[in-house]
């Protein structure tokens, strides 16, 4: 199976290199026009593979069947990726550069900027020496979350198309916008859909096997503060952007992204902008226990609470709001879908990593829309940002993977 090394990497060059940026501050669906592009384009690759029932909805919600060549009892697998890229950085242009038989060492992503990945920030990096790594430029991210997936499908089901001896069950395919700002499968059509359990292809590193992730919640924060001259503002001003502080001092310190891990949770400050008449800070709340992520939004509420008896009723104003919640509930009661990913992995010589997700995914949501949907990897890391990179070698190792989890179930059938 050498030859997915090209096709995958040819798929992935050509996706990168559409603009599909969503919008996490507009409310349209998708929140990006121009995601149609690559949605559009999958629409057609997709029908041009001989791919039925292939549609796009005014949503954006690519589907396609590929329908099964064999008399077994096969159940219905589908496969999912996501089209958007994050609007934490810009996904327009992107420069990539293959770095082939990588020796380990730093690579120069921009001499001019001064720009590196480098062992020392991320100590992985040395375990995919001797492969090729597909980098960034240093100006955009690469794209890989999730483009490496949506390659990895099309190239998966392109080879199984072209190959009608391979005998398999109904396969499914599925592709979304706007899962980088959390709304990605929120028309979903899970019936339409019409699979019994399925996959996301959105993980990270290679291995990577994820059923748990966090619960999750989002919290605005509007700050009305009082604005008075300064000369003249003893006793009267209520300074919003000091408020904004002092409300953010309450959280507490170690519960904080940058130092916590594996299953501890933390409350995420993403943004703050105001002034001293009225500001607003916008958290995420995270927790993989439920019980302990309700504790996390009491206490924040608390919080609120607590500053609005310094300063007045109405000086913050809450605005909460969940998100998702983990999948292990929903996909625990149907764990063969995690084991035969497993085994798959197994089979092809990758030591399977089952790791909770430190985020999200589509997944989570389907899962709860009666759509059990484990995380499979994509092969990517350092997402969202410059420093994005992936190995091709894990992509056509993540091709490998969607092919064996169709033959284990069609095998056993």
């Amino acid at each position: 199976m050498s030859q997915f090394k090209q096709q995958v990497l040819n798929r992935f060059l050509k996706y990168i290199a559409i603009d599909t940026q969503s919008d996490d501050s507009v409310t349209n669906f998708p929140s990006t026009s121009k995601q149609f592009d690559m949605l559009n384009l999958l629409h057609d690759e997709l029908k041009a593979l001989g791919v039925s029932d292939v549609s796009i909805d005014s949503n954006g919600y690519v589907m396609g069947t590929l329908p099964s060549n064999t008399a077994k009892k096969v159940p219905v697998i589908g496969f999912i990726s996501h089209v958007d890229t994050s609007p934490d950085m810009s996904g327009t242009n992107i420069k990539a550069r293959l770095v082939e038989n990588y020796d380990g060492k730093d690579i120069v992503l921009n001499a001019e900027k001064n720009i590196i990945l480098s062992p020392s920030d991320f100590p992985e990096l040395p375990e995919y020496m001797g492969q090729t790594m597909i980098v960034t430029d240093g100006t955009t991210l690469l794209g890989a979350d999730d483009k490496a997936g949506v390659a990895e499908i099309m190239t998966a089901i392109e080879y199984l198309a072209g190959h009608p001896e391979i005998e398999h069950g109904t396969i499914k395919i599925g592709f979304t916008p706007d899962e980088e700002v959390g709304r990605g499968v929120d028309f979903f059509d899970v019936k339409k859909f019409g699979a019994d359990f399925a996959y996301t292809m959105d993980g990270g590193g290679i291995g990577e096997l994820e059923y748990e992730n966090f619960n999750a919640a989002s919290a605005k924060v509007a700050i009305q503060g009082r604005n008075i001259h300064p000369g003249y503002a003893k006793n009267k001003m209520k300074n919003a952007l000091l408020i904004a502080m002092e409300f953010n001092a309450l959280l507490p310190v170690n519960a904080r992204p940058e130092f916590t891990q594996d299953y501890e949770g933390f409350y995420h400050l993403i943004k703050v902008e105001g002034t001293v008449e009225s500001a607003s800070i916008q958290y995420i709340i995270r927790d993989h226990d439920r019980t302990k992520f309700e504790a996390k939004k009491q206490n924040f509420k608390k919080c609120v609470d607590f500053i609005n008896e310094r300063y007045g009723e109405g000086c913050l104003t809450l605005e909460l709001k969940d998100q998702y919640y983990n999948m292990r509930e929903m996909v625990e009661p149907v764990y063969h879908v995690v084991a035969t990913a497993q085994e798959a992995m197994e089979q092809l010589g990758i030591i399977p990593k089952v790791v909770p997700i430190r985020g999200g995914t589509d997944g989570a949501r389907l899962s709860y829309m009666g759509l059990p949907c484990p995380n499979i990897f994509a092969g990517g890391h350092n997402f969202h940002g410059k420093f994005e990179y992936v190995p091709l070698e894990s992509m056509a190792k993540a091709t490998e993977v969607i092919i064996k989890i169709i033959d284990l179930y069609t095998s056993r059938a």
